[in-house]
């Protein structure tokens, strides 16, 4: 017994082709090694209005019923009153995850009301093109006009060379992981328009009081050594424990900041930014003011400034 697939596009195209040469439904699925009620099935639910089977037609109805089968129940398509307040919240900037718990918040005692991040966004993706669907994704953090996979982004660390006297995060204190004594920071570059500018972001593990630092000289390893050396300088000197950075070559200086800073800087793996995730979970709050293709020799410090202070006073799920 030959088991159900799906049909593929190249099979529709088939499919159309056998049909104009006048092939029966019987010598279609057996050129094509699929049962005939297959092919039975596949001229009944999707032929044009003019009752032609078409391959374009047929994959594009096709797709969009799979689409329907997979969403068509979820309860935000279903609840108006959801709706409208997902609409809202997304519109005023907020996270499909801090609405997500917001909605707890606010409706405790009525689990109709509760609903996840990812079934948020996966109500917005599958919205037919128009003013809606755009205006809610422009207020996702990285507005991708198609919903994405999580890629693991390849490095090649024989390539970018190693640092020189680098420590291992996983050679950190344990107190870091607990999020429990505040001190202990990440840190990363923000590459601006043609990687020829950039800002630095500094972020603390426990309170994720963020610091974004402006290089206005370059983003070489002095130029970035100097800036963060200068902005841990107004932290308080029991708040300056530890630093998690890349690999990046822009760190490369580590031990000349370690000795005017007082914090130890340790290195993430390659290809693991989940390591330093408060970090880059913040690089990714930051990207809805600054987008990709920004140029940050043109942003003034009052505008990174104010940036930077808005982020300290949004709301932190972490936080409660």
């Amino acid at each position: 017994m030959k088991r159900y697939r799906r049909i593929s596009y190249e099979k529709r195209i088939k499919i159309e082709t056998y049909q104009e040469m006048g092939y029966n439904k019987s010598q279609i699925a057996l050129e094509l090694g699929v049962h005939r009620s297959s092919i039975t099935r596949e001229f009944q639910k999707y032929r044009d209005s003019q009752e032609i089977y078409r391959a374009s037609y047929a994959h594009k109805k096709a797709t969009h019923a799979a689409k329907t089968r997979r969403y068509g129940k979820r309860i935000l398509i279903q609840k108006p009153t959801i709706q409208k307040y997902v609409h809202l919240y997304l519109k005023l900037g907020w996270s499909p995850k801090q609405i997500q718990h917001r909605l707890i918040l606010d409706y405790p005692e009525n689990p109709a009301m509760h609903v996840s991040h990812e079934t948020i966004y996966q109500y917005i993706y599958v919205l037919p093109r128009g003013e809606l669907k755009k205006t809610l994704i422009e207020g996702l953090r990285r507005k991708h006009k198609y919903r994405r996979t999580k890629k693991k982004e390849a490095q090649d660390e024989e390539l970018r060379g190693k640092i020189k006297d680098m420590l291992s995060i996983h050679e950190r204190p344990a107190e870091v992981a607990d999020r429990i004594v505040p001190g202990h920071w990440e840190s990363d570059l923000i590459i601006g328009k043609y990687k020829r500018s950039a800002i630095a972001t500094l972020v603390e593990r426990t309170t994720r009081y963020t610091i974004i630092v402006p290089l206005p000289k370059g983003k070489g390893a002095l130029e970035v050594r100097e800036a963060l050396t200068e902005a841990v300088s107004q932290i308080p000197l029991h708040l300056r424990r530890t630093l998690t950075h890349d690999q990046g070559k822009e760190m490369s200086q580590h031990k000349e900041f370690s000795s005017a800073s007082n914090m130890q800087v340790y290195f993430a793996d390659p290809a693991s930014p989940w390591q330093r995730g408060t970090n880059e979970n913040t690089n990714g709050l930051i990207r809805q003011y600054f987008p990709k293709g920004t140029d940050f020799s043109l942003v003034s410090p009052d505008e990174i400034r104010y940036v930077q202070d808005l982020l300290n006073g949004r709301p932190r799920q972490s936080l409660d």
